[in-house]
């Protein structure tokens, strides 16, 4: 159990990240042009007006003590009150979490089910045909932005064929799901070809590996020391690298989730950003923030766990 004691002191590593993180939003959201205060009473308001509006929400306060107050909400476990919805942050992004949750989600699970076959397919077919066609496309497939990717599919799958629904939520649980497909498509289309040029790298060194040379020394077929030595051990360095990208998945929602009209938390920032709502935007970036941590976290034990020699 040795090997494991990272799991109480990694926390207390991740404390310095998550308050950098915070004060770096705090301070980025409020060099963004424009007045919160005005974009709520418009152009017309008087000066006694906005002097109110920028009273009641702390505005008015310098920008060190507003972060203190910030502070002091996130230890009481409050994230301030929204400008724009008017009421609590924590109880806006809760109302959020599900739709990004279940595209996370999806999207990951796709992106795997995606990447395993096709790296497969080329470290078992290594120099010949099937593997470099699997590496043009992941290469083009790295090229291609998500939010190009996803506007194709909705003129295919959806102008097109009428096949699926072009945006929104849905409010029953097979509407929810048919309202994913093409979401989380479009990110698993874009994970999948990263996670398949490490799989397929991996692959292919395992297959040259004492383990695998010893099986086939013992009589295994080649199937199974595929299926049964190769694969498992080729798992070991891709874990962190969709760690990684489940971060980046995180903060990409934002992107897909305004081309698909998703009502999550990367749709909730990108209002919060243009309607100047300091408190929606700093409470938004530090849930992804210590999801991304989190997540990362995980990852580590699953890599300690799988593989022995790894210590952390």
């Amino acid at each position: 159990m040795h090997r494991y004691k990272f799991v109480l002191t990694r926390p207390l590593q991740f404390l310095p990240v998550i308050f950098g993180i915070s004060v770096i939003t705090f301070i980025l959201v409020r060099l963004i042009p424009g007045d919160p205060a005005r974009n709520i009473l418009g152009t017309r308001a008087t000066p006694a007006a906005l002097a109110s509006i920028r009273a009641q929400y702390g505005l008015d306060q310098p920008m060190w003590l507003q972060y203190v107050y910030f502070l002091k909400n996130l230890a009481n476990g409050e994230m301030g009150k929204s400008i724009l919805y008017k009421i609590d942050v924590l109880k806006l992004i809760v109302t959020r979490i599900e739709p990004t949750l279940a595209l996370v989600v999806s999207s990951v699970v796709l992106s795997v089910l995606i990447a395993v076959p096709m790296s497969a397919i080329a470290a078992r077919n290594a120099g010949r045909a099937p593997d470099h066609a699997v590496r043009i496309v992941s290469t083009f497939g790295i090229g291609f932005p998500p939010f190009w990717l996803g506007l194709m599919l909705i003129i295919l799958f959806s102008v097109e064929l009428g096949m699926l629904p072009v945006s929104g939520y849905g409010a029953t649980i097979g509407e929810k799901l048919s309202h994913l497909v093409l979401p989380s498509l479009t990110v698993a289309l874009s994970l999948s070809t990263v996670l398949t040029r490490s799989l397929r790298a991996a692959m292919i060194e395992q297959l040259k590996s004492d383990v695998a040379t010893a099986a086939r020394a013992r009589g295994m077929p080649e199937g199974i020391v595929f299926w049964r030595h190769v694969l498992p051990n080729s798992f070991v360095p891709t874990i962190n690298l969709l760690a990684v990208n489940i971060g980046w998945l995180i903060g990409g929602t934002v992107v897909v989730e305004s081309v698909f009209a998703l009502p999550g938390m990367g749709q909730l920032l990108v209002r919060a950003i243009f309607s100047r709502d300091y408190m929606v935007v700093q409470g938004v970036a530090m849930v992804f923030a210590c999801a991304t941590v989190l997540i990362n976290f995980i990852a580590d034990i699953v890599t300690v766990a799988v593989d022995p020699r790894v210590k952390l």
